[in-house]
This record gives structure tokens, sequence and C-alpha cells, in this order.
């Protein structure tokens, strides 16, 4: 008989810590959590050609990731979950040639890049 009760604790045990890791409590709050370097709009609007590592990382903060390889882009990646909602990504890449800002691509599209004539505007590639 011990052995009975002994299989009957093991896997009421185990029931018991696979039913907890999936249990959720209707209506509990679930906290946001945020990570990384915050991009804003006027952030991006702000950053123009030829401004310099030190006026780039004024505006934008430092950077999450300066690559190790290439020491001209810089990274920003901002990752949100608010509650129950699915978590999204914002990122930026920031290109320097001479130690002055000279693109960047990412998920922002800078606010007056339709009213610039000058060819050489800092245009981002979309990416989905």
């Amino acid at each position: 008989m011990p052995k009975y009760i002994q299989i009957f604790v093991t896997v009421l045990v185990s029931i018991l810590i696979v039913g907890c890791s999936t249990l959720e409590f209707p209506g509990a709050y679930k906290i946001n959590i945020e990570q990384g370097n915050v991009i804003t709009q006027d952030m991006v609007d702000q950053l123009k050609p030829g401004m310099s590592m030190e006026q780039v990382e004024y505006v934008m903060g430092t950077p999450l990731i300066k690559d190790s390889f290439n020491g001209d882009r810089w990274d920003y990646v901002y990752n949100i979950k608010r509650g129950d909602q699915p978590r999204k990504q914002h990122r930026i890449s920031i290109f320097f040639e001479y130690e002055s800002l000279k693109y960047f691509t990412g998920d922002f599209i800078p606010s007056n890049v339709s009213n610039q004539a000058d060819s050489d505007a800092v245009v981002p590639e979309q990416e989905s």
C-alpha cells in the first residue's frame, strides 16, 4: 500500500506543478514591460545629415548596440509588452561616415521627408 500512496503523491504533485505554470487568474493586473531605448517620432525628426556623433547621442540617447565590427553604425531597439497585448518592437539603425550622420534605416520615417528637396535627405528604408 505505501507504494500506491507514493505513486499517487508523485502524480498529484506533478499535476499541481504543471497546472500552476499555466494558471491565469481572471482580471489579474499584468505589468507593462519596456526594454531598450525609447524611440519617438520627435527624436527621428530631429536627425539631420551631417550631425556629429555627439549630437545624435544627445537626441537619441546612448545606443543600445554599438557594432564592435563597424564603429560607424549604432542600433537603437525598443520593446514593449502591455498587459495581454502582443510584444511590439521598434528599431532604428544609424550610420555615420567620418563621424557625421549619413543616413538611418528602421521603423520610422521623418515627418518632413516629403517637404525636403535636398538629395542628401535622410530617408530610411521601410522594413516589415
